[in-house]
């Protein structure tokens, strides 16, 4: 392996491998979702760490934004970046709102869902939907989103992404790198007062999420702005297996620190491995599909997790039947996600940009008729 600089060609290269990488992120979320459901000490869950998966999904996000905005963004302008990220990422967080809804309100397993009025639903319907935070919602644990939990992180790229189209995106890559040395220890402070990296879902741990997303992002956007990546013959399998040993890493008596050396030094390591790799053959198909994948899964699935928690609750099924649950459901909601993504999540952002297109080339045309 050696160090190699991204392409300066005009014609930009895809990264499969890191599509693929995603997808391979986004499935161990949902596993993760119903085994922390199980094993409510992580030290017991065989995929103790599956919620780095988050971290990773931040390093990459750097990368990504680095990759499609900087040098871009002075021709766009704040509003093309903007309504560019929004076409791109709010319509699944409607779509996670309502099946969220949904969820709650006939859960078999729940309860009643009216127990303690109307208005906390309600209002937190109406956050969900506009992307606010409202950690009041009954039986939820404080999640900043109640009826899409895994939400928070979206809203955490919503305030990472106007960080870069303000701040970020002007400045030097030695003070990029210099913001993320200072995020590290940021991050590290965060893992060490929790003895965890996990927080950032709920009101009492919110402080721990801008950690997370501030170094991960930084870090991201640094590997993209030095141009590191490194060229190797390792393929997309041998890096997800390298993905998952993270997420499936034994605890430790330092656990905080485990963690922070994963999310601080693995990660980046595995983006510039990632990017520097390439997918052959029928895999190369397969990390674009598990790519494309892997924001609607990641949106929709928590609405059959949160019923499955309190039937697990109320049974507490044995080990072959809770296997064939959680194998079962993973490749139910894989499907699910396929069907948000083929038939509402594309559909709706190309007429969406359709929309948009049309309204900025009417409204480019009428600018020399306001001149006269």
């Amino acid at each position: 392996m050696h160090v190699s600089s991204l392409s300066t060609s005009s014609a930009k290269p895809h990264y499969e491998v890191l599509d693929g990488l995603r997808g391979t992120a986004a499935i161990t979320i949902v596993v993760f979702h119903f085994l922390e459901l199980v094993w409510s000490d992580y030290s017991q869950n065989p995929l103790g760490h599956g919620f780095l998966a988050v971290d990773f999904f931040f390093c990459l996000s750097g990368f990504v934004i680095g990759y499609a905005y900087d040098g871009r963004l002075t021709n766009i302008g704040y509003r093309g970046f903007f309504r560019g990220r929004l076409l791109r990422l709010h319509p699944l967080v409607l779509l996670g709102s309502v099946l969220g809804l949904l969820s709650f309100l006939f859960d078999p397993f729940g309860g009643d869902p009216y127990a303690r009025g109307v208005w906390p639903i309600v209002a937190g319907f109406i956050c969900s939907l506009l992307l606010l935070p409202f950690p009041w919602l009954p039986g939820r644990g404080g999640a900043l989103f109640p009826f899409n939990s895994p939400t928070w992180s979206l809203f955490m790229e919503y305030c990472i992404n106007i960080v870069y189209a303000f701040v970020l995106s002007r400045l030097h890559k030695g003070v990029t790198l210099l913001l993320t040395l200072v995020a590290a220890v940021w991050l590290a402070v965060a893992a060490y007062h929790a003895g965890t990296l996990i927080g950032g879902w709920a009101d009492a741990n919110i402080m721990d999420g801008f950690a997370r997303v501030s170094f991960s992002f930084l870090a991201g956007l640094s590997v993209y702005r030095f141009q590191w990546v490194l060229r190797t013959k390792l393929g997309f399998v041998a890096l997800s297996l390298l993905l998952l040993a993270t997420f499936m890493c034994p605890y430790f008596g330092q656990n905080w620190a485990v963690e922070w050396l994963i999310v601080a030094i693995v990660y980046p390591v595995v983006i510039a491995l990632g990017a520097g790799a390439a997918a052959t053959g029928w895999w190369r198909p397969v990390c674009r599909f598990i790519g494309r994948l892997s924001y609607p899964l990641y949106m929709t699935h928590i609405f059959l997790i949160w019923p499955f928690g309190n039937y697990y609750a109320k049974y507490h099924p044995g080990p072959g039947l809770l296997t064939l649950i959680v194998a079962v459901g993973t490749g139910v909601l894989m499907g699910l996600g396929y069907l948000a993504m083929r038939w509402y999540d594309e559909p709706v952002r190309r007429w969406l940009n359709g929309k948009v297109k049309t309204r900025v080339a009417c409204e480019e045309a009428a600018v020399p008729a306001r001149q006269l």
